[in-house]
């Protein structure tokens, strides 16, 4: 792209309407967002907006298969200046497309509340409320879905599922219901004798209660607790089969990426954020969740969603790299473990790198010098450098050059390499030619280079 012409376009604070049809027609779908990125709806009066807001979606329609990224930009920008039922729909499916799931949300609850004659809304939402296992709320929003559209079909397909899912849970309340009166029944006597918490020793779940006070649900992968926050029967049911269901995804995902899966119980406690700040402390009340000596604890968990599974991946990333390690996984460089989790969480939200934002911040990082070094993320965790978010994301991305170079195996022989020798850095060189510099070079010239 021709550079005075950016600077040009980025100078002019509010480009007239027809520069917009102008670079539309000439199919120059970057220069158009750089035109009216900075500009604010608010310059122009309300009868041109629309003039504005028609190429832009026109961009996001025509990107939307190749480039999703400067799709989700135009189709941001075209909803700003004019809320069009075209303009959310292309920005709720370019939003999924780079894996924005709430702005994906935002702009379908819009859309149908603006829209209701339009199908694609309520089918499209009711979708991903039956993916997120809200089976009630998604019937409701199915049934919005009008009879005459041509969403109209598939919405009833969806709806026969979403009936059958609430059905299911309804019968299963009673058998989880025979399952606490036993279960409970049996942890007063466990409590008697001093015993601790109940652990199945299969794969199906049991519920009960911990002598804790703490709500439990187990099988012989996950000893799953947390407070019952003013739950009732039906609210705790729900919610103990999305927690199972998240854990055995997550377990499922990790042993299919990584190769290996936790094979010893693990724990997992549930806070909301008020409770994980009075048991873990006040300086973690940022963190998404911590592992430590085979339990994970999770911030903000009353409502599980994609990100809550996504910060689930990498502290289980965590658990399993600690039974991996021979002494456990603090013998490892933290970059690595820490990088490993990213990568496994970017990967479990259907990324093959960073999200866009944090991107752009390493784009910038490496472009002026500014990336960490892994050596100094050898003993000190990301967390505490002088710009964690890029901290952390150059560690995924060490670990993601490494991905590149063998896959997920090698990581695996690098791990078993490391677990006989003791060398880090010696078993980093066997096993990839690489010492920390080298890696270091790979992934400033993988950043400099996008």
């Amino acid at each position: 792209m021709n550079t005075p012409l950016i600077a040009l376009l980025l100078l002019a604070a509010a480009p007239p309407p027809q520069k917009a049809k102008e670079l539309a027609a000439q199919k120059q779908w970057e220069e158009l967002y750089l035109a009216f990125a900075a500009a604010s709806p608010e310059d122009y009066p309300e009868a041109q907006r629309p003039a504005v807001a028609g190429p832009l979606l026109k961009g996001c329609e025509a990107l939307l298969a190749e480039d999703a990224v400067m799709a989700y930009s135009l189709g941001e920008r075209a909803v700003a200046f004019q809320e069009t039922s075209g303009g959310l729909r292309c920005l709720a499916r370019s939003a999924l497309k780079t894996d924005q799931r709430a702005s994906a949300e935002e702009a379908l609850k819009k859309g149908l509340e603006h829209f209701p004659k339009d199908g694609a809304f309520g089918l499209e939402l009711g979708r991903l409320l039956l993916q997120d296992e809200d089976s009630t709320a998604a019937i409701a929003t199915l049934e919005r879905v009008p009879a005459k559209s041509k969403e109209a079909k598939e919405a009833r397909k969806l709806l026969q599922q979403a009936r059958a899912k609430v059905s299911e849970a309804g019968a299963a309340r009673g058998e989880v219901e025979r399952l606490e009166k036993r279960l409970n029944g049996e942890d007063e006597k466990r409590a008697a004798k001093g015993e601790g918490d109940f652990r199945p020793d299969s794969l199906n779940y049991e519920s009960g209660v911990g002598k804790d006070g703490m709500r439990v649900r187990a099988n012989k992968r996950f000893i799953i607790s947390y407070y019952n926050s003013e739950r009732d029967f039906g609210q705790r049911t729900d919610y103990e089969s999305q927690v199972a269901s998240a854990m055995e995804e997550v377990h499922a995902f990790t042993r299919r990426l990584l190769g290996r899966a936790r094979e010893q119980p693990l724990k997992v406690v549930l806070y909301t954020r008020d409770e994980f700040i009075t048991h873990v402390g006040s300086r973690y009340a940022s963190y998404a969740g911590l592992y430590v000596d085979g339990l994970i604890r999770m911030n903000d968990a009353a409502k599980l969603t994609q990100a809550t599974k996504g910060a689930l991946t990498h502290e289980y990333t965590n658990a399993v790299l600690d039974e991996l390690c021979t002494g456990g996984i603090g013998n490892l460089h933290r970059w690595f473990s820490q990088g490993l989790a990213d990568y496994m969480k970017w990967r479990f939200l259907g990324l093959d790198g960073p999200p866009r934002e944090l991107a752009n911040k390493l784009h910038g990082a490496a472009r002026q010098g500014r990336l960490p070094k892994l050596s100094e993320m050898s003993s000190k965790s990301p967390i505490y450098q002088e710009n964690p978010e890029v901290a952390f994301g150059t560690s995924a991305m060490a670990v993601h050059e490494l991905v590149r170079m063998g896959g997920t195996e090698k990581i695996l022989a690098f791990i078993d390499s490391f677990n006989q020798s003791g060398s880090f850095e010696g078993s980093l060189q066997s096993t990839y030619g690489k010492d920390l510099a080298g890696l270091d070079a790979a992934v400033h010239s993988a950043l400099s280079g996008r």
